[in-house]
């Protein structure tokens, strides 16, 4: 027997489904995760990309301490303190969307999809124009080892971004609960890395 997208209402389990729990079950501990099993690949596998790019960024803080406070000292917290605000509340945004559909309420869940993306895109709006005006001091990637790993772990992050916001849009088109699941993961991947990179890139003394 098989519990229907856990709503408590009990249906026969056909062979399609013994095969899916099948091919589920070779994932291992993974399995047991909500969403696809493939997807929690893909973030431990960045996650340990940007564990590393935030060992490094530590790395060179160390070797260089005086440039890198100079150089941290005229980044904007204010801004970096609005997007962390934008990116958790876009993350609950995407948490309750993933509670609409398990209640069967596809429409509040699209709804929620489509908060958690145009939060998605404060995000990136309000990183543009740090952006803009670094490049506006004369401030590039090249100007010191700071920057460079700054424009790094930032603007890969700001891709993630934009990854996780097509993700979520595809999501919130073909919105079954494990589809939905799968790209609320990514999403709170996207908001756990900012997490990490805030208080390190901007705050870390």
């Amino acid at each position: 027997m098989r519990d229907t997208e856990r709503t408590g209402t009990v249906m026969p389990e056909t062979a399609g489904d013994a095969a899916a729990d099948e091919d589920r079950a070779e994932w291992g501990p993974l399995a047991a995760l909500p969403g696809n099993p493939m997807m929690w690949l893909l973030i431990w596998s960045e996650l340990a990309v940007f564990s590393l790019g935030l060992i490094g960024f530590a790395i060179a803080w160390i070797l260089d301490p005086e440039t890198f406070r100079q150089s941290q000292a005229t980044l904007n917290r204010l801004a970096g303190g609005i997007n962390t605000m934008v990116l958790v509340s876009s993350g609950f945004c995407a948490a309750l969307a993933v509670e609409a559909q398990s209640r069967k309420q596809g429409n509040a869940a699209r709804w929620w999809l489509a908060a958690a993306s145009l939060l998605g895109l404060v995000f990136l709006v309000v990183k543009g124009m740090e952006y803009a005006d670094k490049a506006a001091q004369g401030i590039g990637i090249d100007t010191n080892n700071f920057y460079t790993l700054y424009y790094l772990l930032t603007g890969f992050h700001a891709l993630h971004v934009v990854l996780g916001i097509v993700i979520l849009i595809i999501v919130g088109w073909r919105n079954s609960l494990e589809n939905l699941e799968t790209g609320a993961a990514f999403w709170h991947m996207v908001d756990l890395i900012w997490i990490l990179l805030f208080p390190v890139v901007y705050l870390m003394r």
